[in-house]
């Protein structure tokens, strides 16, 4: 299973955008950090509803547990009780600081006294910058699972400047490519599940499954899929790409049989690129569409 037909043509797009100047500034990691840090206190501040009605992009998006607009959902609900904190673990920004996301654990205490009452997961945002060059809540999801017993690994990165191309004059080309790229990865699902993730993910690659603790790693993901007897059917519904072309996202709906039960979800995969212009899937979350 080879992605030779995509990968040279966008390997070619982007090797002609790279003859174009670059910039020089580079964004720092360290700008969605202190995002989703700021989200996290207004949390605290305002509660859950109004701080993310104070941080949604206008095309934001999140799982509740159809895809709904942030703002449309936040403002047809009431204030939502208890206490939502998390933990920023996990980060990349594009080089154009355009796109970033960070991922990390969260804890949802609904106020009681009881232990059980506390919900534990791990949350990833999706940030995109908006025409202030502000970052603005873009996807946000996550999966619940029971309290991490262990240390949580840090994974925080600067951007490659090596990596970033100058911006196509057609700005919808490189969406245009994310989005085959993720058709291809699903159209391999069909063929051969751990085969498509072998030749599509990272090395350091991450998997998140609702009821697991995000998994980290190529072999450790297809050992999981292998265990769990995951066959997954895919169909993508939007792309988004950095205007450096070093970060993107897509996300879509997917049938996913583990064993013998099959279930509907929605996928949400990020994109780097390597040092040779093709894109790697370094991150991929699952949301149950069942409540």
């Amino acid at each position: 299973m080879k992605r030779f037909t995509v990968t040279a043509t966008l390997l070619f797009f982007c090797t002609c955008l790279a003859v174009a100047q670059r910039p020089t500034t580079t964004a720092k990691v360290q700008t969605v950090i202190a995002a989703e840090e700021s989200f996290n206190k207004a949390v605290a501040r305002k509660g859950i509803k109004d701080a993310f009605l104070s941080v949604a992009d206008p095309e934001g998006i999140v799982f509740k547990p159809e895809l709904k607009n942030i703002t449309e959902f936040y403002t047809a609900i009431d204030k939502q009780p208890g206490t939502l904190s998390w933990t920023p673990k996990y980060a990349r920004i594009s080089a154009n600081g355009d796109l970033a996301f960070t991922a990390g654990p969260y804890v949802y205490d609904s106020g009681s006294k009881k232990d059980d009452d506390k919900v534990y997961g791990d949350y990833v945002s999706v940030w995109r910058a908006d025409g202030e060059g502000k970052l603005k809540l873009l996807i946000d999801l996550g999966v619940q699972h029971p309290e991490s017993e262990g240390a949580v690994m840090t994974d925080v990165k600067e951007p490659d400047s090596a990596k970033r191309r100058a911006p196509s004059k057609d700005p919808f080309k490189g969406k245009s490519m994310l989005t085959n790229y993720d058709i291809a990865f699903n159209q391999a699902l069909t063929k051969s599940t751990l085969g498509t993730y072998k030749e599509f993910m990272t090395p350091e690659g991450r998997y998140y499954f609702p009821g697991y603790e995000p998994i980290t790693g190529l072999d450790k993901t297809m050992k999981f899929l292998d265990n769990e007897a995951i066959n997954i059917a895919a169909e993508n519904l939007n792309a988004g790409v950095s205007t450096s072309m070093d970060l993107a996202y897509t996300y879509g709906k997917a049938r996913i049989k583990k064993g013998n039960i099959v279930s509907n979800f929605y996928y949400v995969r990020i994109w780097e690129i390597d040092a040779k212009s093709q894109w790697n899937m370094l991150m991929e979350v699952f949301s149950a569409v069942e409540k």
